[in-house]
C-alpha cells in the first residue's frame, strides 16, 4: 500500500508542475553567478583515497578551490570502513563532502553560489565485487536473478530498497542499473557481465529496468539520481570494460533493434516526469565495425567520437530526454582500456586531452577515476591540470564556453530536482537518524525463489533419473565457490559463502537430529579450488 500512494502521490506532483504556471529558470539564475572556474568544475566527479579525510587532504581542496560538482566513492579507494562501522562511517563521510562544500560557498569572497555535490557509487547487489557498500545494508540479489523471476515486482521492491537505503547514507547518484542485453551468453564471462543484466530479451530487460529504476526513485524520494549503464549496451561485447576496448560488429540500424531498446524505454519521457525514467546515461567504452553500414569503418570508443554519439543522441527518444534535462555521463576515463587505446595509437596517455574528447564527444559529466597522465606524478595533478585547462579553454574559447553552459545547465537542473528545487543544507545532509537496513535477506531469499528453475533434466524424466532422496548411508559432496573479500585494504576479510555453508544447512535440516536422512560422516565439503 505503501508503494501505491508513493507512487501516486509522484505522479500528482508531476500532473502538479505540468499545469503550473511557468516558475522562474533557477538553473538560468544559478549560471548567471558562476565564474568559469565554478561552471567547468561542475562538469567532474572525482575520486579519491580515504574514509575519513581532514580539511587538509586534497579532496578538499578540490571542493574549495577548484569547486568540482561531485564525486564517486569506491571500496577500491578505501571510502569505506568494515563493520560494524560502515554506515555511520559513510554517512559521515557523506556530510563532511557537503559541509564543505557549503562551508567553501559560505566562505567565499564575493558571491558565490551553494552548489550541493554529486555523490555516488555503484551498488549492483549480489555482494562483493560490483557493491561498493560489502556489509551491513540489506541483502539484494543480482539483477540476472531480479530477471529469471519474470516478476517486475521484485525489480521495483529491490530497487526500493536500495534507494531508501542508498539516500539514508547521503548518496544522491546510482551508477547503475545495468541495462545490457546479453545477446551471447556464451561470451557471459569474457565481457564480465556475469550476473549484471536482467537478461537476454531486449523487452524484459526494459520492463525490469524501469521497475526497478521507479523503486530506487520511489524509495529515495525522488533523492537519488539513476544513471544506467552501459550505454549502448555491452551485450554483444567478448571482453571486460575496464580492460580493454572491445569491437562491436553491428551497425546503428541493428543496434536499435536490441541493445538500445532498454535504453529507449527508460528515456521515453522527460527526467522527474516518470519515476522509472533515468536521470542520466552512463556511456562504456565500446567500437563499432560498421556503425554507419559501412563494415570497413569502425568508430573511436563510442563516448570519445562526437559523429557516432551525436547519431546515437539524435534518434528518439534520446533527443527529448535530452532536451528535456537528460544528462550524459562517461566511464572511467582513467581506465586500463582507454590507456591501451592510447597505446595502440602510439600515443602517452594526457588526461585533460582525453577529458576534453570525452566532453567534445557528447558527455556531460566526466568521470575521473584511476586518472593520471603519463607525465604526472599523481592523479591529483592530472585532476588540477585537466580542470585549468578547462577553465582556459572556456575563457579563450567561444563555441567550447557555450557548451560547458548547456553541460552545467543540464547539471544544476538535476541537482535543483533532487532537492526539491532548493539547495539548503538541512535538505542536502541525510537526516541523523538511526541506519537501519530498510530490507532484509528475506527480499533476496523471496527473489531465489522465484528465480529458482529446473535446467536439466526434464521435469519428467526426474522421478526415474532421481527416485528418492538420499539415505543415510549414501556420500554427498558439496562444492563451492568461495570467494573472501575486503572492505578496505586495512579491513578484516569477509567471507562470502563459506566452505562448509550448504553442508551445514543439510545437516540442520536433514541430519541425525533432524530429518534423519544424512549423516555428518558421509558428506564431504569441497571449494573450486580444491576441486582444481
Amino acid at each position: 500500500m505503501r508503494r501505491r500512494l508513493s507512487t501516486l502521490a509522484w505522479y500528482g506532483a508531476a500532473l502538479a508542475a505540468l499545469t503550473a504556471a511557468p516558475a522562474p529558470d533557477l538553473a538560468e539564475d544559478l549560471l548567471s553567478q558562476m565564474t568559469p572556474e565554478q561552471r567547468v568544475g561542475q562538469l567532474f566527479l572525482v575520486t579519491f583515497g580515504g574514509a575519513t579525510p581532514n580539511e587538509d587532504d586534497p579532496i578538499f581542496g578540490l571542493i574549495r578551490d577548484q569547486h568540482i560538482g561531485g564525486v564517486v566513492l569506491r571500496g577500491a579507494e578505501d571510502n569505506f570502513v568494515g563493520p560494524p562501522d560502515t554506515l555511520p562511517a559513510a554517512r559521515a563521510l557523506t556530510s563532511a563532502l557537503q559541509t564543505a562544500t557549503y562551508e567553501a560557498a559560505a566562505g567565499s569572497e564575493g558571491a558565490v553560489a551553494y552548489i550541493p555535490l554529486l555523490i555516488g557509487l555503484s551498488q549492483e547487489g549480489n555482494g562483493p565485487p560490483y557493491s561498493e557498500i560489502m556489509s551491513d545494508l540489506s541483502e539484494l540479489p543480482s539483477q540476472m536473478a531480479i530477471g529469471a523471476t519474470w516478476d517486475p515486482g521484485f525489480a521495483r521492491q529491490v530497487g526500493e530498497t536500495l534507494g531508501t537505503e542508498l539516500a539514508s547514507l547521503g548518496f544522491n547518484l546510482l551508477l547503475g542499473p545495468s541495462l545490457d542485453v546479453l545477446v551471447d551468453p556464451t561470451q557471459l564471462a569474457l565481457a564480465d557481465l556475469g550476473v549484471r543484466t536482467f537478461g537476454g530479451d531486449s523487452y524484459w530487460v526494459s520492463v525490469m529496468g524501469r521497475a526497478f529504476i521507479e523503486g530506487v526513485h520511489l524509495g529515495s524520494q525522488g533523492r537519488l539520481g539513476v544513471v544506467p549503464q552501459h550505454f549502448p549496451g555491452l551485450g554483444g561485447t567478448d571482453r571486460p570494460i575496464r580492460e580493454e576496448i572491445s569491437t562491436v560488429r553491428k551497425s546503428l540500424v541493428q543496434l536499435q533493434q536490441i541493445e538500445l531498446e532498454p535504453f529507449f524505454a527508460v528515456t521515453a519521457a522527460g527526467p522527474g516526469e516518470d519515476p522509472a525514467i533515468a536521470d542520466g546515461l552512463l556511456t562504456g567504452h565500446i567500437r563499432y565495425q560498421g556503425f554507419q553500414g559501412n563494415i570497413r569503418d569502425t568508430t573511436r570508443p563510442i563516448g570519445l567520437d562526437p559523429d557516432a554519439f551525436g547519431q546515437l543522441m539524435a534518434l528518439d527518444p534520446f533527443a527529448a530526454w535530452r532536451q528535456a534535462g537528460g544528462v550524459t555521463v562517461s566511464y572511467e576515463l582513467g581506465a586500463a582500456a582507454l590507456r591501451r587505446f592510447y597505446e595502440s595509437l602510439g600515443q602517452s596517455f594526457r588526461g585533460h586531452l582525453t577529458a576534453r574528447d570525452a566532453f567534445l564527444a557528447g558527455n556531460d559529466l566526466l568521470y575521473l577515476s584511476d586518472f593520471r597522465s603519463d607525465a604526472d606524478p599523481d592523479q591529483l595533478t592530472t585532476v588540477r591540470n585537466t580542470l585549468s585547462f578547462f577553465a582556459e579553454k572556456y575563457r579563450d574559447d567561444t563555441l567550447f564556453a557555450q557548451r560547458v553552459d548547456e553541460s552545467v545547465l543540464r547539471i544544476l537542473r538535476l541537482k535543483l530536482r533532487l532537492y526539491d528545487e532548493a539547495f539548503e543544507p538541512d535538505r542536502v545532509l541525510a537526516a541523523d537518524e538511526a541506519l537501519n537496513p530498510a530490507g532484509s535477506s528475506d527480499l533476496a531469499l523471496q527473489v531465489a525463489r522465484a528465480a529458482a528453475g529446473l535446467l536439466d533434466p526434464p521435469a519428467a524424466e526426474l522421478q526415474s533419473l532421481i527416485a528418492a532422496p538420499p539415505e543415510i548411508g549414501e556420500r554427498i559432496v558439496f562444492i563451492t565457490d568461495v570467494r573472501n573479500y575486503r572492505q578496505c585494504t586495512s579491513c578484516e576479510q569477509i567471507e562470502g559463502i563459506g566452505r562448509t555453508a550448504l553442508e551445514s544447512k543439510v545437516l540442520a535440516l536433514y541430519g541425525t537430529r533432524a530429518a534423519g536422512q544424512v549423516g555428518a560422516w558421509n558428506l564431504t565439503s569441497l571449494t573450486m579450488a580444491d576441486l582444481a
